[in-house]
């Protein structure tokens, strides 16, 4: 279950390529809350069903209710999903009468959840002989007071929780010691990307322009490499509420020679292996699914050391560099030390593909199939 399966983010990409995998086993289907766009944000098996709970869609009646009545609950704050839940402002009354009848009519044998509101709700409604994971894509420390008091309630009567890193795993371990938590990270489709050559002089990143991706930090340490090597270039692939004031930040350091903020592609790899390095400026992580495409595309990594995925999967000289988390100066001088040291870039680039293929997504359907079987026992 996702709460919007049209949303161009990783949590959606990430189940997408999973359920993939799993329907070449498995019957799978994926339900999304909400439906706001015409097609999935991602290509998905026709071996996948889709379906959605509330279509909000302009031409269509919110889940086949009469339109008043429908219009006037979802425009009414939701009162099931607690207000500091990150995602707070989609859910709606509507949805707050669409999700507990699904779950509790639910005709599965196990129900994942992706995202903290989900998960209460599973555990709340969901009906006990179908085996509930939520399954976590945020790191436990980045949620607020409020709904971490919910989470310390309800996740207990969920059979199991997963999440992208161990340390994500051992945080929650000592919050609710009794909970059952498995470390299960996100799978890399098995396909054969594009190879960056490493001979254009350009830095890439890729991702929401939102906040917690720091965007505004990584184009202030972009100024230091422009600086030094006005050759270079950055390009940001993504959209998202920050891109005015992104635009307004390159112009006032009068970057705009450097730095282009090029919009969502539809085929991120491919812009990947056009350049050299990839940068993960974020103030935040729970995995960090863009390093592991982008080593498979060939690319050497400099990311903030920031809580909690980037030093889970880059190993720091070996694939990657990783900087002190929120210092634009550290960046900025770790991107000009891969450019100014071509033999350290290429030889970083060289083990990238070995480290994404540990993240395989034939390898992590195999490590949920093993605790499903667990957990079904």
């Amino acid at each position: 279950m996702l709460l919007n399966a049209g949303t161009l983010d990783g949590t959606v990409r990430s189940t997408f390529t999973l359920a993939d995998e799993l329907s070449r086993r498995h019957d799978v289907e994926i339900i999304g809350v909400r439906r706001t766009s015409d097609a999935p944000a991602f290509p998905l098996s026709d071996r996948v069903r889709l379906r959605h709970l509330v279509d909000e869609r302009a031409d269509a009646r919110p889940g086949g209710w009469r339109p008043g009545r429908a219009r006037r609950l979802l425009d009414e704050p939701s009162t099931l999903v607690h207000p500091e839940e990150r995602s707070y402002r989609f859910y709606s009354a509507l949805t707050d009468e669409r999700i507990p009848r699904a779950l509790r009519r639910l005709r599965a044998d196990v129900l994942v959840t992706t995202r903290a509101g989900l998960n209460i709700a599973a555990a709340r409604f969901a009906p006990s002989r179908v085996t509930r994971i939520g399954q976590e894509h945020l790191h436990l420390g980045i949620h607020e007071p409020g709904i971490l008091a919910e989470i310390e309630r309800w996740y207990p009567k969920l059979d199991a929780v997963t999440t992208l890193t161990e340390a994500d795993r051992d945080s929650y371990r000592s919050l609710i010691p009794d909970l059952r938590v498995r470390t299960l990270r996100n799978g890399l489709p098995d396909r054969v990307y594009p190879r960056s050559r490493q001979e254009n002089k350009t830095v890439v990143a890729a991702g929401r322009l939102a906040w917690i991706k720091g965007y505004d930090l990584l184009i202030t340490a972009f100024a230091r490499v422009a600086e030094k090597h006005p050759e270079w270039t950055l390009r940001i692939h993504g959209k998202g509420d920050r891109l005015d004031r992104l635009r307004r930040q390159v112009t006032r350091l009068g970057l705009y020679n450097n730095v282009m903020l090029m919009g969502p592609s539809d085929d991120i790899e491919s812009e990947f292996a056009k350049a050299s390095i990839l940068a993960v400026p974020s103030r935040a992580e729970a995995f960090g699914m863009t390093i592991v495409e982008g080593f498979a595309c060939g690319l050497p990594a400099v990311a903030f050391d920031c809580p909690r995925g980037p030093r889970e999967i880059i190993t720091a000289g070996h694939d990657g560099l990783l900087v002190p988390p929120g210092d634009p100066a550290a960046l900025g001088d770790a991107l000009v030390r891969l450019i100014d040291d071509e033999g350290l870039r290429h030889r970083m680039a060289a083990a990238a593909p070995g480290t994404a293929r540990r993240y395989a997504v034939s390898s992590v359907a195999a490590d949920w199939e093993d605790v499903l079987a667990d957990l079904r026992r």
